[in-house]
């Protein structure tokens, strides 16, 4: 948590780059709202900040109508907390706890639910299952405000199993009711729009160079200002397209998706995708003390994310030993033979269940290979519970470059140094002297700085 000094300066100057890292609530009114609020500035004595907006929310305060403090971009929960801690949270923000029990979760993580109850007090400030309730809340009131679902379906969508439930939860947390909001319509929106905030700077040139080159298409498209792709999550399928906005700081982002109960697992996994929760100034000031001083990194450079592990393993192992276009041009023969039809009639990367029977005729390449990419879906489809890649290493075919690639683009995990990498490899080179540990946890933004150089 930032010092009272910092969080006042940042708040009166309405700096974008503090949002969503501190909340500002306000004693007089007893609302909080995010430092970039455009409302006029209340009396630092009538002010208090809060690290993160569960706990203005805990502390009885109120969401502001105006700046929608669930709107804010997230925090990177990585920085300098027990890394169990970190996992735990990061499940939660998937979905995790909307198919299992906290004791089960703790089981995943291996861990008792006592620990994991206590992890969270002491790095969060409060329990899982609270810090669920509140994301679940977070996420209908983006939608009140941002789309015109009926309110029954809100709740379903924010993953409530009932109406009842969402209500008490709903005015319990945010200390004000769903109708308070807006009142309801009985209209469906499809697509749902929602505004994606970021903190700046947000370099969607070198996002959108990077995704241009190794496009899937049909399941992917690619504008000047947009990024879209069709999906299958846990059941749910569709698709969504991301407008990049520089203005407002976010992306406008329309979904469709087959049954609205998906949609919180969709939104967190956009959010993922699109890397809208680092700090990019933090992460470049983090590397540059390990770097040569005539080394310039590139600004607001983000990781692009791939929708799963799965399709980020195939990817790797289709891009083992050829080039960037060679790797595109295999995938999209992919996709033609064994990519699905979702059930709102987009096409979809092809899963395990599609794989481990293929045999991989239409393709012109070693036996070795595409046994590999049979053994990979084999293995997805028997241990689709498991979150930790490195198993995947039991696999013959299967390498640490494999199984790296697909934490950093499949997991968007902040910390693979990709030092196998040929690309790498020429980009150290050139960069000369450079103690890559030094550089955790920030070492996947590493990688991409070194590509950048080439």
């Amino acid at each position: 948590m930032y010092s009272p000094e910092v969080c006042q300066q940042a708040r009166k100057s309405r700096d974008h780059r503090f949002d969503g890292l501190f909340f500002v609530a306000v004693k007089s009114t007893g609302i909080y709202c995010r430092p970039i609020c455009p409302a006029p500035a209340a009396h630092e004595k009538n002010v208090t900040y809060y690290e993160h907006a569960y706990h203005a929310a805990d502390a009885g305060f109120r969401p502001c109508i105006r700046c929608r403090p669930d709107s804010a971009p997230g925090s990177y929960a990585w920085l300098g907390v027990e890394t169990t801690a970190v996992r735990a949270k990061k499940l939660i923000d998937e979905g995790a706890l909307s198919s299992m029990y906290v004791g089960q979760l703790a089981d995943r993580l291996g861990i008792s639910q006592r620990y994991l109850n206590a992890l969270f007090k002491k790095y969060y400030g409060t329990s899982p299952k609270q810090y669920d309730l509140y994301k679940q809340c977070d996420l209908a009131k983006q939608l009140l405000q941002q789309t015109r679902l009926p309110v029954s379906q809100i709740a379903f969508a924010s993953g409530f199993n009932s109406l009842r439930r969402f209500n008490d939860a709903f005015g319990r947390l945010l200390s004000l009711s769903p109708s308070q909001f807006r009142k309801e319509r009985d209209v469906f929106d499809a697509p749902i729009s929602l505004f994606m905030a970021f903190r700046p700077p947000y370099n969607w040139k070198a996002f959108h160079q990077f995704l241009s080159v190794r496009l899937i298409e049909p399941i992917e498209w690619l504008t000047q200002t947009s990024y879209g792709r069709s999906f299958s999550l846990s059941g749910y399928s569709g698709a969504f397209t991301a407008y990049f906005d520089a203005q407002r700081h976010g992306f406008k982002v329309e979904i469709t998706i087959n049954d609205i109960r998906g949609l919180h697992l969709v939104v967190a996994n956009i959010r993922r995708v699109l890397d809208l929760d680092a700090d990019p100034e933090f992460i470049n000031q983090h590397i540059s003390q390990y770097l040569p001083e005539d080394v310039v990194l590139v600004e607001g450079l983000r990781l692009p994310g791939i929708w799963d592990p799965f399709e980020a393993g195939i990817r790797a192992v289709l891009g083992q030993q050829v080039s960037v276009k060679a790797a595109r041009n295999l995938l999209c023969k992919l996709v033609d033979n064994k990519g699905e039809e979702g059930k709102l009639g987009d096409i979809l990367f092809p899963n395990p269940a599609t794989l481990h029977t293929c045999d991989f005729d239409f393709f012109k390449m070693p036996a070795s290979r595409k046994s590999a990419l049979k053994s990979l879906a084999s293995f997805c489809l028997s241990q689709s519970e498991n979150d930790d890649l490195s198993a995947w290493l039991s696999i013959k075919g299967i390498g640490p470059w494999t199984v790296d690639y697909a934490k950093m683009r499949g997991q968007s995990n902040p910390d693979v140094y990709l030092g196998g990498d040929l690309g790498v490899k020429k980009a150290f080179a050139q960069v000369g002297h450079l103690d890559t540990e030094k550089c955790a946890p920030f070492r996947s933004y590493l990688t991409f700085q070194l590509w950048s150089t080439l």
